[in-house]
């Protein structure tokens, strides 16, 4: 794996350039920069495009998308879409698909990713280590939702809803029940999930790319809370992860259709169990704590998608 701040590679003349388009409503963000300034840095054309500002024409044959009057034409594009634009997100790519564009991750993968209910059901499908989790409608289950998870403490989680916010931990049977209420009467849809006593308040994020973790960090919720999330004051460190915990990692990817992905897991007595995959995880976090260059292990993998290599001459048979 590739240290941050080591030299770049020389090109060698097989190469060539690519045409990357990193889908993000700010180009200031921590991972849009790094993004943008790797491929630079590996001699790529990069532009940066505000997903929401596209504007997508659908005809036979001819589909396109034009962003402040150009029409847009990459070779290959990174998604950073957000929580709360993800159908029109999802839709944009889904139209440079269309336009035969190589996609870090496809819109589908992403999809899927971002319904928790759907990707849960599909880890649990591919054999992969979770939490026991309960999912109701009507406010008339809550008894049997709270029971089917093991009682309390337990983890109440919002479908929609990241980087921490949305998740209640309800410490007793009558908190659980008045926060499930609470949800329910503005018809929210939540997860009830076991909560992992033994995990501490620790998680790890481990950074799976193209079938491989390619870092892992080990999160740490300040005191009095049980969220890891850095946004939420959560520490994090370098951490070496256990074969298990790496084949999770890279099976609850690979069973989303994800290509480059986050996957959070916790070390339970029963070994490693999945919390969530997210399909546009960050970077600063884990190239700050483990000093491995993420942003040009994504742009590299872009690269042998696009087919960055060309193919050699044939000399003759």
């Amino acid at each position: 794996m590739a240290r941050r701040g080591e030299p770049a590679r020389t090109q060698l003349p097989a190469m060539r350039r690519l045409r990357i388009g990193i889908l993000s409503r700010n180009p200031a963000l921590y991972s849009t920069r790094r993004l943008a300034e790797c491929a630079r840095e590996r001699g790529h054309d990069v532009r940066v495009v505000d997903y929401l500002r596209c504007r997508m024409t659908i005809a036979e044959g001819r589909p396109s998308i034009v962003s402040g009057g150009d029409t847009l034409r990459f070779d290959a594009i990174v998604p950073r879409i957000g929580t709360s634009y993800t159908y029109y997100g999802t839709a944009v790519v889904r139209q440079f698909e269309m336009m035969g564009v190589v996609s870090a991750n496809d819109s589908q993968a992403i999809t899927c990713a971002r319904d928790k209910l759907r990707s849960l059901q599909l880890l649990s499908t591919a054999g992969v280590g979770l939490p026991v989790t309960g999912f109701a409608h009507s406010a008339k289950d809550i008894d049997g939702l709270i029971d089917e998870v093991g009682g309390a403490p337990l983890v109440v989680k919002l479908l929609e809803g990241s980087q921490g916010i949305g998740v209640v931990l309800a410490e007793t049977r009558k908190a659980a029940e008045s926060v499930i209420a609470a949800f329910r009467q503005i018809d929210a849809d939540i997860l009830v999930q076991q909560f992992v006593e033994e995990a501490r308040g620790a998680d790890v994020r481990a950074l799976v790319i193209d079938g491989r973790v390619r870092a892992a960090m080990l999160r740490r919720a300040e005191p009095g809370e049980f969220r890891a999330n850095l946004h939420r004051g959560g520490r994090a460190e370098a951490v070496a992860l256990t074969p298990e915990e790496r084949r999770a990692a890279v099976r609850a990817a690979g069973a989303l259709g994800l290509d480059v992905a986050g996957v959070d897991l916790v070390r339970a007595a029963r070994g490693p169990v999945v919390l969530e995959v997210n399909a546009s995880p960050g970077l600063e976090g884990i190239e700050s704590a483990t000093g491995e260059d993420v942003a040009g292990e994504i742009v590299a993998f872009v690269e042998r998608r696009a087919g960055h290599v060309k193919p050699r001459p044939r000399t003759g048979d």
